[in-house]
């Protein structure tokens, strides 16, 4: 009997220990995950539509993203507005602010963003924008105003805000004049078509498509703004079309990017002056490239966090260029171009921890999800992608 115990002990703990080491295996890979969970965050990603007649589209969408792993949550319909376009937060509020139509007529609109993140949006305040309509809007950094850009009459508007972030009647039209006249139809008048503001919030900018220009306004006081005057321009290349522009993480370059040359100019920031220095112009397109298309704009321009990196939109060609940025000078050198695996990149974003890269194709319906290397700014698809009808603003949540 002793000499079977003797026999059978090592052969049991041997096959309790076969049992027990793929349990040890999925507790600890389950611990990992419930740490990497943990780790993780999930924020707030607001989408900005067009909403033609019989589409798919009824207004603002809204997802979350995982900064851990880049995926997506299905888009919800957060509030049905006509075509909502492009969207702004409060610095402070939890508010959102669109530009669109209500009861058809072109509006500012103030949400209140619901007490569970991305839950609901519920409309606070509207004010008709008048000077037909906005292409684009901005709120300053003290949540005291919102400026916005009128492409089709050339103009820039100012409505003040309230405390609790809701939006009063416009105070402020500033018309801008001429048109430089170099393409023809486009450039017969002004085109205001975005706008933003110094990092010091003593300026505010509008890339002006019509004008081959940035036209700068100095607000009257950079602590609570009330009112814009004319302060200068910045000049861009002749038939360049300016459409948008970004500010590096330093403030000492600004990057405008040129809607009908597809490129991107360079300007040194002098923030004292108020003032802009042309550097560098540089395609974000060859010649060869365009011509493989019917047709080619560029759209939208974003700076990495890093500061190392500039990246640029190309409809038509539905591809993301990529740009190294040289540390002493600030100018670019093109690095490549990344697909958007979908059709017309209206807009794209970075999350603000730069890890994720999320591209809008309008007329594909869909967000794409890239992941961004750090060292070497490649764009790398995650085959990740949402459905979102006509997207054309993608906005993160602070």
């Amino acid at each position: 009997m002793t000499n079977l115990l003797l026999i059978a002990i090592p052969i049991f703990r041997e096959t309790l220990g076969s049992i027990l080491a793929p349990l040890r295996f999925i507790f600890a890979f389950a611990l990992i995950c419930q740490v990497n969970m943990a780790n993780s965050e999930t924020i707030d990603v607001w989408f900005g539509t067009e909403t033609p007649r019989d589409g798919l589209s009824q207004g603002i969408y809204h997802a979350t993203l995982n900064t851990e792993t880049g995926k997506l949550s299905t888009a919800e319909l957060a509030a049905q507005l006509g075509s909502p376009g492009f969207l702004a937060l409060h610095p402070q509020q939890q508010v959102l602010y669109s530009i669109g139509r209500v009861d058809n007529v072109p509006s500012v609109t103030a949400f209140r963003i619901g007490s569970r993140s991305g839950e609901s949006l519920e409309r606070i305040g509207v004010q008709p924008v008048g000077d037909g309509g906005a292409t684009h809007l901005a709120v300053d950094a003290t949540g005291s105003i919102l400026l916005t850009a009128q492409y089709g009459a050339g103009s820039t508007a100012l409505f003040p805000l309230t405390e609790d972030g809701n939006v009063l009647p416009r105070q402020q039209l500033l018309k801008h004049e001429g048109g430089s006249g170099v393409v023809e139809r486009r450039q017969d008048a002004s085109h205001a078509h975005w706008v933003g503001y110094s990092p010091d919030n003593r300026f505010a900018f509008v890339p002006d498509l019509g004008l081959d220009q940035v036209v700068i306004y100095r607000l009257d006081d950079p602590q609570t703004p009330s009112k814009l005057s004319p302060h200068g321009f910045g000049k861009c290349p002749p038939g360049s079309g300016p459409r948008h522009m970004k500010f590096a993480p330093d403030g000492k370059r600004i990057y405008v990017l040129n809607e009908l040359a597809s490129s991107v100019t360079v300007f040194d920031y002098d923030s004292d002056a108020g003032t802009m220095h042309p550097l560098q112009t540089i395609a974000a397109l060859s010649e060869q490239q365009k011509a493989g298309e019917v047709m080619n704009s560029a759209s939208e321009i974003h700076v990495h966090p890093s500061g190392r990196f500039v990246y640029s939109a190309n409809r038509g060609h539905d591809t993301i260029s990529r740009f190294a940025v040289e540390e002493s000078t600030g100018t670019l050198q093109l690095l490549g171009h990344t697909p958007i695996r979908g059709g017309f990149p209206r807009n794209f974003n970075i999350d603000p921890s730069g890890r994720w890269l999320l591209a809008a194709g309008r007329d594909s319906h869909t967000i794409a999800v890239f992941q961004v290397d750090a060292e070497s700014g490649q764009l790398r698809y995650m085959r990740e992608m949402i459905m979102v009808p006509y997207p054309i603003c993608v906005l993160f949540g602070t």
